[in-house]
């Protein structure tokens, strides 16, 4: 009898033992990753995979850099998106941005420390960078009740004997985001609080080699994702019955099939519903001769930001002059301003040298011309100069640093929104472009 074998335990039964970015070939394996199809995709478009473990030292040797340079004994983290940067490891993202469970110490010397969830400690084993998996950081009232300052208490002592071990003793400890009742014990400890936030943030700003190519991979697989997005749009508008919630589930399922992980926001909208713009999409069945406006806000393969925006004509009329001139007007926008981008220029220089929106659009403009992406959106924030704050960022552009160029041309009281936005790398000579997704060719004028 003739039986074929299959070897189940393989992601990929023509690899070997470990897939192209150096993670086990296991469908089995604990940390989530790409799938099969985002691999096939990325191997066909000829891209670089990045080296995790190379990836995940770079990370880990920044932020304990920047923790030495601040004369701070350590830094502690909640943000679900900062342990993810130190330790590249997940448990219930989502979940735990409102009740936070996770906590990670770095300490001055380097020796990192997870504090998890309860049942599952283990999500972080494959990682040797962690050294320790505790858990007990739970101190959120629904957890903890009336008992939360007994769980902070313990959880400080915790802390404070790491500190005195791995970080010299030095009480200067730099805290992200913190429940309350962890703070006093932290305080009550001796522990002079700093901002772990600005530690994090310029850690963070900054991507190494492996970083840039997982951004590249992530940016592939998003733009897959948004093609089978528009490839249904185009298709199904019309047919009175596919609504926004309709569309902008393709692109949550399309980034799901490759390894991605959640999206922000539901910023998809139609009609006249994308004006005023930040309404997210709803029930709205699509109607045809109609713009559909989005930002992806995805957090896609790799646990990277994939953040870009398009406007799309869904004909079969040609769209109006005013519309055509709104796009053309945004697309000068956004090139224009990523022509800044090279390292050496100061955040203010790129708020003063921005193409100045028409009069009509200035209402309503974006809330900044760029920000900075990795994670999610991070550090920095480039305003328009009528938003600027001063002092607020008086930083230059690096080398590695990857900043979201936007643009919302949205004419108060019209019946549509023009929103654009590009991902775009800082070189060591200017800048790279990430984003290839074309702009719609209808309100191009084509």
């Amino acid at each position: 009898m003739n039986q074929h074998y299959s070897d189940t335990r393989k992601i990929d039964p023509d690899k070997g033992a470990f897939l192209p970015d150096g993670s086990p070939n296991d469908m089995n394996r604990v940390e989530i990753g790409p799938t099969r199809l985002a691999f096939a995709e990325w191997e066909a478009a000829g891209l670089t995979l990045p080296n995790l473990e190379a990836m995940r030292r770079f990370r880990w040797e920044r932020l304990t850099q920047h923790v030495v340079d601040r004369d701070y004994g350590g830094v502690l983290m909640f943000d679900p998106l900062n342990i993810r940067y130190a330790t590249d490891s997940t448990n219930m993202q989502l979940w735990n941005t409102h009740n936070p469970f996770r906590a990670v110490l770095l300490c001055a010397d380097g020796y990192m420390v997870i504090w998890d969830y309860k049942s599952s400690p283990f999500l972080s084993t494959f990682n040797p960078l962690v050294r320790e998996q505790r858990t007990g950081a739970d101190f959120f009232y629904f957890d903890r009740g009336d008992k939360i300052g007994e769980a902070a208490d313990v959880f400080a002592a915790e802390v404070r004997d790491l500190i005195d071990e791995h970080g010299g003793g030095n009480s200067r400890l730099g805290v992200d985001k913190i429940m309350l009742h962890g703070l006093r014990s932290l305080e009550r400890l001796g522990f002079e609080v700093m901002d772990g936030e600005e530690v994090t943030e310029k850690s963070r700003a900054v991507k190494g080699p492996d970083e840039i190519h997982a951004m590249r991979c992530a940016s592939h697989a998003c733009e897959t994702s948004i093609r089978k997005m528009e490839e249904f749009a185009r298709a199904q508008v019309g047919d009175g019955q596919t609504s926004e919630d309709d569309i902008w589930a393709v692109l949550h399922a399309e980034n799901i099939k490759r390894g991605g992980e959640w999206i922000e926001t539901r910023l998809l909208s139609s009609g006249p519903r994308t004006n005023p713009w930040f309404q997210e999409c709803g029930p709205r069945i699509t109607q045809p001769n109609e713009i559909i406006s989005f930002d992806t806000d995805l957090v896609g393969s790799y646990g990277i930001c994939v953040d870009i925006s398009r406007s799309w004509w869904i004909g079969p009329d040609k769209p109006r002059p005013d519309m055509v001139y709104a796009m053309q007007h945004g697309v000068e926008h956004i090139q224009r301003n990523a022509e800044m981008l090279r390292p050496g220029v100061m955040i203010p220089e790129l708020t003063a040298g921005t193409h100045v929106l028409d009069a009509k659009f200035q209402k309503q403009k974006y809330g900044c011309l760029m920000h900075g992406v990795g994670l999610c959106d991070e550090w920095p924030l480039v305003r328009y100069p009528d938003k600027a704050i001063e002092g607020s960022y008086d930083y230059p552009l690096e080398p590695g640093m990857v900043l979201c160029v936007e643009a919302l041309v949205s004419e108060e009281g019209a019946d549509f929104s023009i929103k654009l936005e590009d991902q775009v790398l800082v070189t060591e000579d200017g800048f790279e472009n990430l984003t290839k997704y074309p702009f719609d060719s209808a309100l191009m004028g084509g």
